[in-house]
């Protein structure tokens, strides 16, 4: 008897799309009344929601939902085609291979500790930043050191994946998720700040152990890799990414070079897109940007510059793709290695490209059959009239659904946080409890869901089937689904 296997990643988003347009035909559909219908992101508001007349999504409108889905994520794909370039051009100069060698020789009986100090890292930038997207940069640089340390490529995802995941579900400042959610709750960034700390200590800590642990079950057995068979073919795949240089090389003055706008490239990155002005009153990036673009001549022949703190993902593409030329230069292997190399580079990501778009097509088609806002009505519903303790816990379970509908956090916060923070006031509950049980939701939920095309995206580089994933993940959420819940209540009541 043949022996059924999953269907991949791609197969599983479509039949979603199916899935909720079949929905469409159910669930009943309605709307709010806004505080402004023109403008970008609607602002509901509290009580106003009406059914409205079904839209039912049909065979054209699944068919033509991926696709609507990549115009949608036309800046996100750039960016990602751009970085799989530029990271094939660095690639190409064996500045980190020669760096991965020499990081695996000075941790060599410790690479263990490479776990937690990554995930760290990557959990800072997510509760700082909300670094997701950005994530996707990494990991084809770590896979193939996590590998040649005699892990496997599901180590490599998690410390990434997790590091930033769990960094973002624990936000602290993150102007993305918490900031714009305490503006919509009327309410500081700052309130609450103490129990999102905490969340965040306990989830980061727990995800570095299930990690660690995962992990020195593989060093030690290799069967014991959920992708074992494929261990061959992986290791052949992101060995690809080495340049093959002999295990005792050591860094030149080009490689060095490289290296250090590769690393300058990442920190110009982080300082880009973060709003120090708009969220943290930091002006030094737009005063220095006025000051250059004000003088004469010289102001013009830099150009229309956007400020540090401004930037997204054009910018970004921006930033990679000049730095992509820099370093071909410094390689010195003429135009056409470089192009080759970089078009090589970008086209090795382009199942990653296509995964972001089919998953935003999911949310297209709930969107016009006008479901969102009848899923937010019984949220709404649910949470009047409870006790506090079990408001605070409602509203995080009631969070998690509607987080696999609408998977970005500003678009939920947006979408839901006008509604469910007046409901707190009649609970008698801050208003900070309902902000903290949205970004945790999300963020856990982010961490499972095939519609956040990041995740997706992490799976396809990683070579991670995504039933094996969830098989292999699902109870370690399950338990930073409780210990959340655990920390609102106990927040509540004390």
């Amino acid at each position: 008897m043949k022996k059924l296997r999953m269907p991949s990643s791609y197969t599983t988003l479509f039949a979603i799309i199916a899935l909720v347009a079949i929905l469409t035909w159910i669930v009943p559909a309605g709307t709010y009344e806004y505080v402004d219908p023109e403008a970008e992101k609607l602002q509901p508001i509290a009580g106003t929601y009406t059914a409205a007349e079904k839209n039912p999504q049909g065979i054209w409108d699944v068919l033509i939902a991926p696709i609507q889905g990549f115009m949608e994520a036309i800046d996100i794909s750039t960016y990602i085609l751009v970085m799989g370039g530029y990271i094939a051009v660095v690639m190409s100069s064996g500045a980190i291979d020669v760096g991965i060698k020499s990081v695996i020789r000075k941790l060599r009986g410790k690479e263990h500790l490479l776990i937690p100090v990554l995930m760290c890292l990557f959990a800072l930038g997510g509760t700082t930043f909300g670094m997701w997207e950005e994530t996707m940069a990494f990991y084809l640089i770590l896979i193939p050191v996590f590998i040649a340390m005699g892990y496997d490529s599901v180590v490599g995802v998690y410390v990434v994946a997790l590091g930033a995941g769990l960094g973002t579900l624990g936000s602290t400042v993150n102007p993305f998720a918490t900031g714009i959610a305490s503006g919509f709750a009327d309410i500081s960034i700052g309130d609450g700040l103490v129990l999102r700390l905490i969340i965040l200590v306990i989830c980061v800590v727990l995800g570095s152990i299930f990690v660690m642990n995962y992990a020195k079950k593989v060093k030690k057995d290799p069967k014991k890799s959920i992708v074992y068979d494929q261990k061959a073919e992986n290791e052949k795949h992101f060995m690809a990414y080495s340049s093959n240089v002999s295990e005792n090389a050591q860094l030149t003055r080009q490689h060095k070079l490289i290296l250090s706008i590769f690393a300058l490239s990442f920190v110009i990155m982080v300082l880009g897109i973060v709003p120090w002005s708009g969220k943290f009153g930091i002006t030094i990036f737009e005063d220095a940007h006025s000051f250059l673009t004000g003088l004469p001549v010289i102001g013009n022949i830099l150009g229309h510059m956007v400020p540090l703190g401004d930037w997204w993902f054009a910018e970004l593409s921006m930033l990679f793709l000049t730095c992509a030329i820099i370093t071909g230069i410094i390689i010195g292997k003429g135009e056409q290695h470089f192009f080759d190399t970089f078009v090589s580079g970008a086209k090795d990501l382009f199942s990653v490209v296509l995964i972001i778009g089919i998953s935003r097509g999911i949310t297209v088609v709930m969107n016009a059959g006008g479901m969102t806002a009848s899923v937010l009505h019984m949220g709404e519903v649910l949470l009047s009239g409870i006790s506090d303790v079990a408001y605070a816990i409602l509203t995080f379970i009631f969070y998690i659904p509607l987080s696999f509908f609408v998977p970005s956090s500003s678009g939920l916060a947006t979408l839901s946080m006008p509604i469910i923070a007046p409901l707190s006031d009649f609970v008698g509950v801050g208003r900070d409890i309902a902000v903290t049980a949205f970004q945790s939701a999300s963020g856990l939920v982010n961490l499972i869901t095939p519609t956040s095309g990041v995740l997706m995206g992490a799976l396809t580089l990683g070579r991670i089937p995504y039933d094996r994933f969830v098989k292999h993940i699902w109870k370690f959420l399950l338990i930073l689904g409780i210990v959340i819940a655990i920390l609102l209540a106990a927040a509540v009541i004390i």
